[in-house]
């Protein structure tokens, strides 16, 4: 096997070096997939208007003024300033635009053509250019040129409606869910575009279309063929999944709830057993998953009356030893401390301004060709005179012009 290549700080190449990306746009979809881009890679530069930036850059919890979140989606990237809404600063757009290889964005349908920046105005500049696009609802229908904010997205995209108890008020994650899967489906698609380009060259331009509720409503797993087949309208379940058991969360007796998915036969015989009901656990008509659906309240009102007795260490112990799928429902501070994601290295350390940070160490894991953090969310504009001077070839006094301007 060939020794994989270091460069002089000792780092093995990455799989996207030398992919260059420009990002416009802001808060979470576009910019998440951006990252994701970065974090194998790719040189992301990423547009942001003068003035107070991206607003994910106030969100949440500050660490000296400036988000953690932030110095999470912005990692990797060199950040300008430039104010689209000027002749000017569309012009420097359209300069980067030239060099990149993929633009991402995630305006409002419409807003990128108005600004002379779409698709079309793009190709004759960069006949080869990848173009990328996530909004609420799709670049086309009806509906496209709504706002479409994740929270809206995944109760349009069908979610909301199946989270939660039945009869009660739909509830939401408290993460932006329906921002995940259109970044992890924008990223998916600019692989494959870039994919065809180059390893099948193809050449060309191509434009992928993400919609956060598309994204969200793929996600439903088989409710629509379920729905077009017989008109089955998937329901809110609880803890529990729609059509499969036993599985769900189960109360002990230590106040803490642990969940057991004992969804195959022979895990819900081992289960069955390890809780003492053989019975349950030999019967003809629970040998099936539809069996056992038919049973669900049945089956689940013997696992909890087990697992009430028992302090949820001892169920997930003994559950362990049994072989039967199951464990704990973990706070952050849980997964910090425990063994296995500190072995996994789910941080990684960094420093903020000198200062000794955490940032979430983003996936997949490749082994020969890991991702990794160069640098945290810089500060707003900390790139300008790199890219604008060093990389558009700006004089000095056009660069000054055009920061008395505000257009930088």
């Amino acid at each position: 096997m060939a020794k994989r290549k270091r460069d002089s700080q000792g780092r093995l190449p990455r799989p996207l070096d030398g992919v260059h990306v420009l990002e416009m746009g802001q808060l979470i979809a576009g910019p998440l997939a951006g990252t994701l881009l970065a974090w194998f890679g790719a040189e992301v530069i990423k547009i942001e208007p003068p003035g107070e930036g991206d607003p994910l850059r106030g969100w949440r919890v500050l660490d000296r003024g400036t988000s953690l979140w932030w110095r999470s989606v912005g990692r990797n990237k060199r950040c300008v300033t430039l104010d689209l809404r000027k002749p000017a600063g569309r012009d420097l757009a359209r300069r980067l635009a030239a060099w990149a290889d993929v633009v991402l964005e995630n305006f409002r349908p419409g807003t990128m053509e108005a600004w002379g920046l779409g698709p079309r105005d793009l190709e004759p500049l960069n006949p080869r250019l990848v173009y990328a696009r996530v909004s609420g609802y799709g670049q086309t229908g009806p509906d496209s040129r709504r706002g479409g904010y994740a929270a809206v997205c995944e109760a349009v995209g069908g979610l909301r409606y199946i989270t939660g108890e039945p009869g009660a008020a739909p509830v939401r994650p408290n993460v932006s869910l329906g921002d995940h899967l259109a970044a992890l489906e924008t990223a998916f698609g600019i692989m494959v575009a870039l994919y065809r380009r180059d390893a099948r060259a193809a050449g060309g331009s191509e434009t992928v279309d993400v919609a956060i509720v598309e994204s969200v409503a793929r996600a439903l797993e088989g409710a629509l063929a379920e729905h077009d087949f017989d008109g089955t309208v998937r329901e809110p379940s609880g803890s529990t999944v729609t059509g499969i058991a036993p599985t769900g969360a189960y109360p002990c007796a230590d106040g803490r709830s642990v969940v057991i998915g004992a969804n195959s036969t022979s895990n819900y015989t081992r289960l069955m057993d390890l809780i003492g009901r053989t019975g349950l656990a030999r019967d003809a008509s629970l040998q099936t998953n539809a069996g056992r659906v038919a049973r669900r309240a049945e089956l689940d009102a013997a696992i909890t009356e087990w697992t009430q007795a028992r302090a949820s260490g001892e169920v997930l112990e003994a559950l362990a030893q049994a072989t039967v799928p199951a464990g704990p429902i973990n706070t952050v501070a849980d997964l910090l401390r425990d063994p296995h994601f500190r072995e996994r290295g789910l941080l990684e350390s960094c420093e903020v301004e000198g200062v000794p940070r955490a940032l979430p160490v983003l996936g997949p894991r490749l082994q020969a060709a890991p991702g990794r953090t160069e640098w945290p969310g810089p500060a707003l504009g900390a790139h300008n005179r790199e890219v604008f001077r060093d990389l558009l070839g700006l004089s000095d006094d056009e660069y000054a012009a055009l920061e008395a301007e505000g257009v930088v």
